[in-house]
């Protein structure tokens, strides 16, 4: 895979969207913009601007579906976040049914555009000839077809004024201490952490380890590497760019890596896209959010109807004097949207500013700027579930909030400030990370533990929980507990997988561990990634998962003199199958002969030959069948 073309991808995204929305600040506000480091915290700044704009929605929590109608629509009546590029959403009824479609804002006037369909057949996006005035009231009318009756709609909503973060520049790499990176003289640019394995046991699960280390000496970029912490496969990205959320998932009935990629601004959350790639690690897809937004790097999952769900941090000028904030401000509004994956279009998108008060938030308003936005909510896992709900997890608020997917409303909330559930002794997380429902119904969650704002609830370390909610009893109950030994207090990210066979993967987040528990909740396994001092390695999320790949480039080859002879290094960058290598050589592509075989060492075997006027590594499977050939080099 060629590492540089997401990353032109992205930078041009990323322009366009800057040059837009920084004319629109300049004719309405004039605010400066302040320039981040890649990190995922900080401390909020002192800003006053000119800019108070009304951020929050005439009703909150209002349904999405139109009236005596089963279409749901975004942006949501009535809210007043929606992005100047934002397409309008139908989800609910073929497209056909739609009918006599108009637009028309209060300063921009009547809208052309086309109604296109979903390629579920179940609505359609009017994507709109040009974009929205920031500030201005937006009127949609139309009809539905319902039976053999036209029914009628009309409703407004109202434009943001964007507040941009830019991404950040490059800092200057150094090189990196020795012993903290694995380096290969085959791959000279693959220099991932070095992993030290702490525990093992005969009773782990298969499978491999995925991670995206960043932050750390050496490579940045998504990853694999086996129990023994041996690379199997990385894609190192340049510059500021940060990779995060590697999985594997299936599309159309084939496994396939995804991963989020872009930059990381000091603010903490992510400007890119999304990244899915085949099996030879061929991206099939590069994902971008829609309405004018950048994907976040907080989750995204692909679902079996070609739809695919990602999160958004979209930043807009607010007065917070409402929650005893600055007048002229920003907000954070944590959202997340639908696509269809076929045609790029926004089946759904749910804002949280449209869903939920900014006084349940533990961040405090007092300082926010539109430098650092009051990130009142900061979403980090949406789980979309076969029962018609959707679970949310939001740090900020320390809650976990379902919703009717349907309506997009919020229809309970778990922890967090005015529970609507009991919270029952050990279950109350704080700052948690990675809700997902697990196939019993109880909810894994990663407990940060951390307290950022708020330390009236803190633990004294984070914990991976499992949790059950109970419907009947509106009760939240431990069910069960991951801890470390020593504890461990990660400030931010962290997940929690259940595992095929019953056993549990946890990944420490900010705290660069990951570890393997029993069915029984034992520690069976434990690992670390380098961390030399002035560095903060870290991952996101990281997971294991079963993996097998061939790459579409073939494997590498690198020689050196030995004395009278050749030291020969060879590597297959994200190859699983390889168990032996021969190099083989001779006077000509056409007359080669056996030099040496030596069994598979890991990511790079080194094998020693005599000199040949060409050479030629040979990659070969368990039953010693050719797999893969170098290129051809020079003795």
């Amino acid at each position: 895979m060629d590492p540089n073309r997401a990353h032109l991808r992205a930078v041009r995204r990323v322009r366009l969207w800057l040059a837009f929305t920084a004319l629109a600040l300049t004719v309405l506000a004039g605010v400066g913009l302040g320039l981040g480091a890649a990190h995922i915290s900080g401390e909020q700044l002192a800003y006053s601007g000119p800019q108070a704009a009304v951020c929050l929605p005439q009703h909150l929590n209002a349904s999405d579906l139109l009236p005596h109608t089963s279409v749901a629509v975004s942006p949501l009546p009535g809210s007043r976040d929606a992005s100047p590029e934002t397409q309008i959403s139908f989800l609910g009824v073929p497209a056909r049914k739609l009918l006599h479609i108009t637009v028309f804002g209060s300063i921009t006037g009547s809208h052309s555009g086309r109604l296109e369909r979903y390629s579920q057949g179940d609505g359609g996006s009017f994507v709109l000839s040009r974009p929205f005035h920031p500030g201005e009231r937006v009127t949609v009318r139309g009809s539905v077809r319902t039976g053999h009756r036209l029914r009628s709609f009309s409703y407004h909503f109202f434009v943001a004024y964007p507040d941009p973060i830019p991404p950040p520049s490059a800092t200057p790499s150094k090189t990196p201490p020795a012993g903290s990176v694995q380096s290969f003289r085959s791959a000279p640019g693959l220099e991932p952490p070095t992993i030290e394995v702490l525990r093992q046991s005969p009773r782990q699960a298969p499978g491999d380890i995925f991670l995206a280390p960043y932050l750390g000496p050496g490579s940045t970029g998504p990853a694999i590497v086996n129990q023994q912490g041996q690379l199997i496969w990385m894609d190192p990205l340049k510059g500021a760019m940060r990779a995060t959320n590697l999985q594997l998932e299936t599309y159309e009935g084939k496994p396939v890596l995804t991963w989020w990629q872009g930059y990381i601004p000091k603010q903490g959350f992510g400007l890119g896209e999304e990244i899915v790639a085949n099996d030879s690690y061929e991206p099939i897809l590069h994902l971008e959010a829609g309405n004018g937004e950048l994907a976040d790097l907080h989750d995204f999952h692909l679902e079996p109807d070609h739809t695919a769900v990602l999160t958004i941090f979209h930043t807009i000028h607010c007065n917070l004097t409402s929650v005893d904030g600055p007048r002229d401000a920003a907000v954070t509004d944590a959202s997340f949207q639908e696509l269809d994956v076929r045609t790029g279009l926004v089946r759904r998108e749910w804002t949280s500013l449209d869903h939920v008060a900014l006084d349940e938030s533990y961040s405090s308003p007092m300082n926010s700027s539109t430098a650092w936005p009051f990130d009142f909510f900061h979403i980090n896992t949406v789980d979309p579930r076969p029962s018609g709900t959707t679970l949310i997890s939001s740090r900020n608020t320390s809650a976990l909030w379902l919703l009717n997917t349907r309506t997009g409303q919020v229809i309970e909330k778990i922890g967090g400030k005015r529970s609507s559930v009991t919270m029952l002794p050990g279950s109350r997380t704080a700052f948690q990370h990675d809700a997902m429902t697990l196939p019993s119904g109880d909810i894994s969650i990663f407990d940060n533990g951390g307290t950022p704002f708020d330390r009236s609830f803190s633990h004294t370390h984070s914990r991976g929980v499992v949790v059950e909610v109970s419907a009947t009893r509106h009760t939240d109950r431990l069910v069960r507990e991951f801890d470390h030994s020593p504890p461990l207090k990660a400030g931010s990210q962290g997940d929690v997988e259940l595992l095929p066979d019953g056993n549990w993967f946890v990944g420490w987040g900010q705290e660069p561990y990951f570890a393997e528990y029993n069915a029984e909740g034992k520690l069976i396994y434990e690992a670390r990634m380098s961390v030399p001092r002035g560095y903060e390695t870290q991952s996101y999320r990281t997971y294991k998962f079963p993996w097998n790949a061939r790459p579409h480039w073939p494997p590498a080859i690198v020689t050196e003199p030995a004395g009278s002879g050749l030291t020969v290094y060879v590597s297959w960058n994200g190859a699983t199958g390889v168990r032996s290598w021969e190099v083989i050589g001779g006077t000509s592509s056409s007359h080669m002969r056996l030099l040496a075989h030596a069994r598979s060492a890991g990511f790079q075997t080194i094998l020693h030959v005599r000199d040949q006027p060409y050479l030629q590594a040979v990659a070969l499977d368990r039953a010693g069948k050719l797999i893969g050939r170098s290129r051809l080099v020079k003795g």
